[in-house]
């Protein structure tokens, strides 16, 4: 008997017909003999039209009440679920993020979680019951709802199976795992059986959306065993995602080719070439809470240099505002910006031990006459900057070029 937690995504619940389905699937597990916590979350779309419903009460709705409406989502869903697995006759029972309790900062509409109260959850499960909680969603210490940000279910069920120490947590979705890249692009990827954490937690920062990158992050930190499965298959074991590679198997290079189109440069040319001059720049880039991703400061000449770095494409005008204010406190000769750029990666722990990896990354580019504009480098992970309307060209020539397709 194991103790299994279940984590289905909008798609899984997108109408009553897939609510059946899971709860189908649950009595399966059941039977078997497991305790099973389920995480939903809202139905397919219904967050999106909540969030439209604030906005038209509000240009910029107040965020402790967005996440009071935005949070009714996955509060409909689990109750759909409990009606459906009561309808078959098994026992069920659900809970808001409150009732648990999720206790989280008071961060608005991107609390992190800080404490699980599971008292109530492991009460019901001794009872027999399958319990079943609303993801994305938890109180902070005042009782005022939050909201984890967008993905927070996932971040939710990791977070469930840490305080809990569940056997597994499953992520169900509307994939059958995690792909060598994504199949839209290049019909030939293949799945997965097995991927590190450190690979994951890779592949989801450079815009692989099969997990929220912040569950990657916390089931690593806190060793859940984490699993991904299609919800619309019954058969099949998806990808594990394990603590360490398999020492037993010879490890790919690369494990797989992760692309970001949401991607925007921007360049201060003729910066004072002097120290501090980053902090200068990326500082108010910081204080406006904008991301930066890659960053490239050319070598000085004549007492100046070129500054680039980028940041989400959603953040672009936002960030060349700042810049154009720095601009004239510095004297920097102009600000030139891209956001018809993209970011392509090649992924593994295998390069570890494997040189030659960058070079023959840039041959392939090359030879196809794709101009590389910025490269990052980690140690398990290449990623170049390239014109958008590269990208697919570049992941399909990558994904062979390391014999994924294989």
């Amino acid at each position: 008997m194991a103790l299994i937690v279940q984590k289905y995504g909008g798609t899984s619940v997108a109408n009553p017909e897939r609510i059946k389905n899971v709860a189908r699937r649950i009595a399966r597990f059941k039977a078997q003999g497991h305790q099973i916590v389920v995480v939903v979350s809202a139905m397919s779309g219904e967050t999106n039209k909540l969030i439209a419903l604030a906005r038209e009460m509000q240009a910029q709705p107040d965020p402790r009440e967005l996440d009071a409406v935005v949070s009714t989502g996955e509060q409909v869903t689990t109750g759909l679920l409990a009606m459906g697995l009561k309808a078959i006759g098994v026992d069920a029972r659900s809970y808001t993020g409150g009732q648990v309790k999720v206790l989280t900062d008071n961060t608005f509409t991107k609390a992190r979680i800080l404490s699980i109260d599971e008292e109530n959850i492991r009460r019901d499960l001794d009872a027999g019951k399958v319990v079943i909680v609303a993801g994305f969603q938890g109180v902070d210490a005042d009782g005022n709802i939050t909201t984890l940000g967008r993905g927070g279910s996932d971040t939710s069920g990791v977070a469930l199976a840490a305080a809990l120490k569940a056997d597994e947590c499953q992520i169900y979705t509307d994939v059958d795992g995690v792909y060598t890249t994504d199949p839209r692009v290049v019909p030939e990827a293949k799945k997965l059986d097995t991927i590190t954490f450190e690979e994951m937690l890779e592949m989801a920062s450079l815009g692989s959306k099969v997990l929220q990158i912040r569950s990657v992050e916390f089931a690593g930190k806190y060793k859940v065993k984490l699993r991904v499965l299609s919800s619309f298959e019954d058969e099949g074991e998806g990808t594990l995602i394990t603590v360490e590679e398999d020492k037993n198997m010879e490890q790919p290079i690369i494990s797989g080719i992760a692309f970001n189109r949401d991607e925007a440069k921007l360049t201060m040319l003729g910066v004072p070439d002097t120290p501090g001059i980053a902090y200068r720049i990326l500082g108010s880039i910081a204080d406006a809470n904008i991301d930066v991703d890659m960053i490239i400061q050319n070598i000085g000449h004549d007492g100046t240099t070129d500054f680039s770095f980028t940041v989400n494409r959603g953040e672009y005008a936002k960030a060349q505002a700042i810049l154009e204010k720095v601009k004239a406190e510095l004297g920097a000769r102009e600000i030139v910006g891209d956001n018809k750029i993209c970011k392509v990666s090649a992924v593994g722990v295998g390069m570890r031990s494997h040189p030659g990896v960058a070079s023959k990354m840039f041959k392939a580019l090359g030879d196809e006459g794709i101009n590389i504009q910025m490269i990052s480098t980690s140690e398990i992970k290449i990623s170049v900057v390239l014109d958008e309307k590269y990208l697919e060209l570049a992941v399909r020539v990558l994904h062979r070029t390391f014999g994924l397709d294989q």
